[in-house]
Protein backbone atom coordinates (compact mmCIF):
# COMPACT_ATOMS: atom_id res chain seq x y z
CA UNK A 1 0.00 0.00 0.00
CA UNK A 2 1.10 2.99 -0.74
CA UNK A 3 1.77 6.25 0.81
CA UNK A 4 -0.53 8.23 -1.01
CA UNK A 5 -3.46 5.71 -0.57
CA UNK A 6 -3.61 6.22 2.94
CA UNK A 7 -2.20 9.66 3.72
CA UNK A 8 -3.93 12.76 2.50
CA UNK A 9 -1.57 16.10 2.88
CA UNK A 10 -3.26 19.73 3.72
CA UNK A 11 -3.63 20.87 0.27
CA UNK A 12 -5.83 17.66 -0.57
CA UNK A 13 -7.63 18.22 2.51
CA UNK A 14 -8.15 21.92 1.81
CA UNK A 15 -9.27 21.18 -1.50
CA UNK A 16 -11.70 18.70 -0.85
CA UNK A 17 -13.77 20.09 2.16
CA UNK A 18 -17.04 20.28 0.94
CA UNK A 19 -16.35 17.45 -1.70
CA UNK A 20 -19.50 14.76 -1.37
CA UNK A 21 -18.37 11.57 0.24
CA UNK A 22 -15.49 12.59 2.09
CA UNK A 23 -16.11 13.10 5.92
CA UNK A 24 -13.11 14.83 8.16
CA UNK A 25 -13.24 13.54 11.84
CA UNK A 26 -11.09 14.40 14.58
CA UNK A 27 -10.21 12.09 17.69
CA UNK A 28 -8.70 12.48 20.98
CA UNK A 29 -9.11 12.48 24.53
CA UNK A 30 -10.41 16.49 25.15
CA UNK A 31 -12.75 17.73 22.91
CA UNK A 32 -11.38 21.76 24.29
CA UNK A 33 -9.62 22.20 21.18
CA UNK A 34 -11.91 20.96 18.84
CA UNK A 35 -14.42 23.51 20.23
CA UNK A 36 -12.00 26.42 19.49
CA UNK A 37 -11.26 26.21 16.08
CA UNK A 38 -11.54 22.86 13.96
CA UNK A 39 -11.43 21.89 10.09
CA UNK A 40 -14.70 23.14 8.71
CA UNK A 41 -17.20 20.50 8.61
CA UNK A 42 -14.97 18.26 10.38
CA UNK A 43 -16.93 16.17 12.80
CA UNK A 44 -15.38 15.15 16.61
CA UNK A 45 -15.30 11.52 18.09
CA UNK A 46 -13.82 10.97 21.61
CA UNK A 47 -11.14 7.95 22.25
CA UNK A 48 -13.09 7.04 24.50
CA UNK A 49 -16.18 6.58 22.77
CA UNK A 50 -14.37 3.53 20.51
CA UNK A 51 -13.51 1.89 24.17
CA UNK A 52 -16.19 -0.68 26.14
CA UNK A 53 -15.85 0.45 29.55
CA UNK A 54 -17.61 -2.87 30.39
CA UNK A 55 -15.38 -5.36 28.31
CA UNK A 56 -12.42 -2.63 28.68
CA UNK A 57 -11.09 -3.07 24.63
CA UNK A 58 -12.76 -2.05 21.65
CA UNK A 59 -16.26 -1.63 21.29
CA UNK A 60 -18.38 -4.46 19.40
CA UNK A 61 -19.71 -4.73 16.03
CA UNK A 62 -22.74 -3.36 16.94
CA UNK A 63 -22.24 -0.52 18.85
CA UNK A 64 -19.56 0.66 16.09
CA UNK A 65 -22.52 0.92 13.99
CA UNK A 66 -24.18 2.76 15.94
CA UNK A 67 -21.24 5.51 16.63
CA UNK A 68 -20.58 6.27 13.00
CA UNK A 69 -24.61 6.39 12.32
CA UNK A 70 -24.60 8.81 14.74
CA UNK A 71 -21.79 10.78 13.56
CA UNK A 72 -23.53 10.57 9.54
CA UNK A 73 -20.69 8.34 8.31
CA UNK A 74 -21.68 5.82 4.94
CA UNK A 75 -20.25 3.08 4.41
CA UNK A 76 -19.32 4.65 0.82
CA UNK A 77 -17.27 7.91 2.38
CA UNK A 78 -14.05 8.65 2.66
CA UNK A 79 -12.97 9.08 5.80
CA UNK A 80 -9.80 11.52 6.59
CA UNK A 81 -8.94 11.18 10.33
CA UNK A 82 -6.91 13.60 12.34
CA UNK A 83 -5.42 14.54 16.24
CA UNK A 84 -3.12 16.47 17.87
CA UNK A 85 0.10 14.25 19.48
CA UNK A 86 1.78 13.34 15.96
CA UNK A 87 -1.79 11.81 15.48
CA UNK A 88 -1.59 9.65 18.08
CA UNK A 89 -5.14 9.01 18.42
CA UNK A 90 -5.88 9.74 14.76
CA UNK A 91 -4.21 6.87 14.14
CA UNK A 92 -5.37 4.85 16.28
CA UNK A 93 -8.79 5.58 14.81
CA UNK A 94 -7.53 4.28 11.23
CA UNK A 95 -7.08 1.24 13.31
CA UNK A 96 -10.38 1.02 15.02
CA UNK A 97 -12.42 1.68 11.00
CA UNK A 98 -9.92 -1.19 9.64
CA UNK A 99 -10.61 -3.34 11.99
CA UNK A 100 -14.49 -3.05 10.79
CA UNK A 101 -13.66 -3.22 7.39
CA UNK A 102 -14.25 0.35 6.08
CA UNK A 103 -12.92 0.71 2.44
CA UNK A 104 -11.88 4.09 2.62
CA UNK A 105 -9.56 5.41 5.61
CA UNK A 106 -6.68 7.67 5.64
CA UNK A 107 -4.64 10.20 8.28
CA UNK A 108 -4.23 13.74 7.85
CA UNK A 109 -0.41 13.71 7.96
CA UNK A 110 0.37 16.17 10.39
CA UNK A 111 -2.61 16.20 11.99
CA UNK A 112 -3.91 18.90 14.17
CA UNK A 113 -0.67 20.52 14.40
CA UNK A 114 0.62 20.73 10.62
CA UNK A 115 -3.10 22.20 9.88
CA UNK A 116 -2.47 24.80 12.42
CA UNK A 117 0.77 25.39 11.48
CA UNK A 118 0.39 26.30 7.55
CA UNK A 119 -2.33 29.03 8.63
CA UNK A 120 -5.45 26.87 7.16
CA UNK A 121 -9.01 27.62 7.68
CA UNK A 122 -10.75 26.56 11.04
CA UNK A 123 -13.78 26.80 12.09
CA UNK A 124 -16.08 27.09 15.79
CA UNK A 125 -19.29 26.53 14.45
CA UNK A 126 -21.23 22.83 15.69
CA UNK A 127 -20.99 20.30 13.16
CA UNK A 128 -24.23 18.05 12.90
CA UNK A 129 -24.63 15.72 10.34
CA UNK A 130 -27.70 13.83 9.38
CA UNK A 131 -27.40 9.84 10.35
CA UNK A 132 -26.40 7.50 8.25
CA UNK A 133 -27.39 4.32 7.95
CA UNK A 134 -23.95 2.32 8.87
CA UNK A 135 -22.88 -1.41 8.34
CA UNK A 136 -19.68 -2.41 9.81
CA UNK A 137 -17.93 -5.67 8.67
CA UNK A 138 -17.10 -8.66 11.13
CA UNK A 139 -13.97 -7.94 13.08
CA UNK A 140 -10.59 -8.44 10.62
CA UNK A 141 -8.65 -10.72 13.38
CA UNK A 142 -5.66 -10.36 10.64
CA UNK A 143 -4.85 -6.90 12.12
CA UNK A 144 -5.44 -7.76 15.99
CA UNK A 145 -3.69 -9.90 18.46
CA UNK A 146 -4.98 -11.22 21.23
CA UNK A 147 -3.07 -12.52 24.31
CA UNK A 148 -2.66 -15.76 23.22
CA UNK A 149 -0.94 -15.04 19.93
CA UNK A 150 1.72 -12.74 21.76
CA UNK A 151 2.64 -15.40 24.05
CA UNK A 152 2.91 -18.15 21.09
CA UNK A 153 4.79 -15.36 19.50
CA UNK A 154 7.62 -15.39 21.92
CA UNK A 155 10.62 -16.79 20.10
CA UNK A 156 8.96 -16.96 16.50
CA UNK A 157 7.68 -13.33 15.75
CA UNK A 158 8.79 -9.68 15.64
CA UNK A 159 7.14 -8.38 19.29
CA UNK A 160 7.61 -4.60 18.79
CA UNK A 161 7.56 -2.69 21.96
CA UNK A 162 6.93 0.82 21.38
CA UNK A 163 6.82 2.37 24.73
CA UNK A 164 9.91 4.83 26.13
CA UNK A 165 13.18 2.79 27.05
CA UNK A 166 12.28 3.60 30.53
CA UNK A 167 8.74 1.88 30.42
CA UNK A 168 10.57 -0.73 28.83
CA UNK A 169 13.25 -1.76 30.90
CA UNK A 170 10.44 -1.58 33.75
CA UNK A 171 12.12 1.52 35.59
CA UNK A 172 8.55 3.22 35.31
CA UNK A 173 5.00 1.40 35.15
CA UNK A 174 3.65 3.74 32.68
CA UNK A 175 3.51 7.64 31.62
CA UNK A 176 2.75 9.67 34.67
CA UNK A 177 4.00 6.90 36.83
CA UNK A 178 7.05 6.07 38.40
CA UNK A 179 7.32 4.61 41.90
CA UNK A 180 4.87 5.29 44.60
CA UNK A 181 2.46 8.51 42.98
CA UNK A 182 0.79 9.33 40.43
CA UNK A 183 1.65 12.43 37.96
CA UNK A 184 -1.54 14.92 37.67
CA UNK A 185 -3.41 13.55 35.04
CA UNK A 186 -2.41 9.70 35.06
CA UNK A 187 -5.08 7.21 35.58
CA UNK A 188 -4.41 4.20 38.21
CA UNK A 189 -6.93 1.87 36.62
CA UNK A 190 -4.68 2.02 33.80
CA UNK A 191 -1.35 0.30 35.25
CA UNK A 192 -0.32 -2.81 35.09
CA UNK A 193 0.63 -4.65 38.41
CA UNK A 194 4.08 -5.49 37.00
CA UNK A 195 6.77 -3.38 35.10
CA UNK A 196 8.67 -4.82 32.17
CA UNK A 197 8.24 -6.60 28.72
CA UNK A 198 7.90 -9.00 27.03
CA UNK A 199 10.33 -11.32 26.60
CA UNK A 200 12.34 -11.10 22.83
CA UNK A 201 10.82 -7.72 22.34
CA UNK A 202 12.86 -4.97 21.15
CA UNK A 203 12.25 -1.36 21.57
CA UNK A 204 11.11 0.67 19.27
CA UNK A 205 9.19 4.13 19.89
CA UNK A 206 6.50 4.88 18.28
CA UNK A 207 7.65 9.04 18.25
CA UNK A 208 10.62 8.19 16.12
CA UNK A 209 8.69 7.95 13.33
CA UNK A 210 7.30 11.41 12.98
CA UNK A 211 8.74 14.56 12.12
CA UNK A 212 9.19 17.89 14.18
CA UNK A 213 5.66 19.03 13.15
CA UNK A 214 4.13 15.75 13.18
CA UNK A 215 4.58 15.06 9.52
CA UNK A 216 5.30 10.86 9.10
CA UNK A 217 9.15 10.82 8.11
CA UNK A 218 9.94 9.64 4.71
CA UNK A 219 9.81 6.23 3.68
CA UNK A 220 13.34 5.69 3.41
CA UNK A 221 13.99 7.26 6.96
CA UNK A 222 11.20 4.79 8.56
CA UNK A 223 12.41 1.71 6.48
CA UNK A 224 15.56 2.47 8.47
CA UNK A 225 13.69 2.55 11.39
CA UNK A 226 12.66 -0.41 11.27
CA UNK A 227 15.24 -2.20 8.93
CA UNK A 228 15.47 -4.93 11.72
CA UNK A 229 11.79 -6.31 10.84
CA UNK A 230 12.15 -8.94 7.92
CA UNK A 231 9.03 -9.09 6.30
CA UNK A 232 9.37 -13.41 6.52
CA UNK A 233 8.41 -13.10 10.09
CA UNK A 234 4.43 -11.72 11.51
CA UNK A 235 5.04 -8.58 13.67
CA UNK A 236 2.96 -7.68 16.74
CA UNK A 237 3.09 -4.34 18.41
CA UNK A 238 2.17 -3.14 21.88
CA UNK A 239 2.40 -0.40 24.10
CA UNK A 240 0.44 0.50 27.33
CA UNK A 241 -3.09 0.52 26.10
CA UNK A 242 -2.69 0.39 22.45
CA UNK A 243 -3.14 3.54 20.89
CA UNK A 244 1.07 4.24 21.01
CA UNK A 245 1.30 0.89 19.23
CA UNK A 246 -1.66 1.80 16.89
CA UNK A 247 0.57 4.08 15.64
CA UNK A 248 3.42 2.25 14.65
CA UNK A 249 0.95 -0.50 13.30
CA UNK A 250 -0.04 2.17 10.84
CA UNK A 251 3.98 2.66 9.91
CA UNK A 252 4.74 -1.06 9.55
CA UNK A 253 1.67 -2.07 7.24
CA UNK A 254 0.16 0.71 5.91
CA UNK A 255 2.99 2.98 4.79
CA UNK A 256 5.81 -0.13 5.03
CA UNK A 257 3.47 -2.69 3.49
CA UNK A 258 5.11 -4.88 5.82
CA UNK A 259 2.53 -8.20 4.65
CA UNK A 260 1.54 -9.37 8.25
CA UNK A 261 1.53 -6.54 11.35
CA UNK A 262 -1.40 -6.81 14.06
CA UNK A 263 -1.82 -4.52 16.81
CA UNK A 264 -1.69 -6.00 20.44
CA UNK A 265 -4.93 -3.36 21.95
CA UNK A 266 -4.60 -5.43 25.27
CA UNK A 267 -0.70 -4.28 25.63
CA UNK A 268 0.74 -3.98 28.74
CA UNK A 269 -2.10 -2.51 31.07
CA UNK A 270 -3.53 -6.40 29.87
CA UNK A 271 -0.24 -8.41 29.76
CA UNK A 272 1.56 -6.63 32.67
CA UNK A 273 -1.30 -8.11 34.91
CA UNK A 274 -1.78 -11.64 33.90
CA UNK A 275 -0.54 -13.99 36.08
CA UNK A 276 2.18 -16.84 35.17
CA UNK A 277 3.59 -15.39 31.91
CA UNK A 278 6.82 -14.29 31.60
CA UNK A 279 8.31 -11.04 31.95
CA UNK A 280 11.83 -9.32 31.32
CA UNK A 281 13.27 -6.11 32.82
CA UNK A 282 16.18 -4.16 31.35
CA UNK A 283 17.53 -3.31 27.70
CA UNK A 284 18.70 -6.58 26.75
CA UNK A 285 14.84 -7.55 25.34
Amino acid sequence: MSRESVLVTGEWAENHLDADHVVFVETGNEEADYRKGHIPGCVWISWSAFQDDLELGVIGREKFERLLRSKGIGNDDTVVLLSSSANLHGALAHWYFTLYGHRSVKLLDGGRKKWELDGRPVSADAVDRAASTYRAAAPDASVRAMRDEVLAGIGTAHIVDVRTPEEFAGRIFAPGFAGDEFAPGANPHEVAQRAGHVPGAVNLPWEKAVNADDTFKTDEELRALYAGLDTTRPVVTYCWVGARSAHSWFVLRELLDHPDVKNYDGSWAEYGSLVGVPVARGTGG
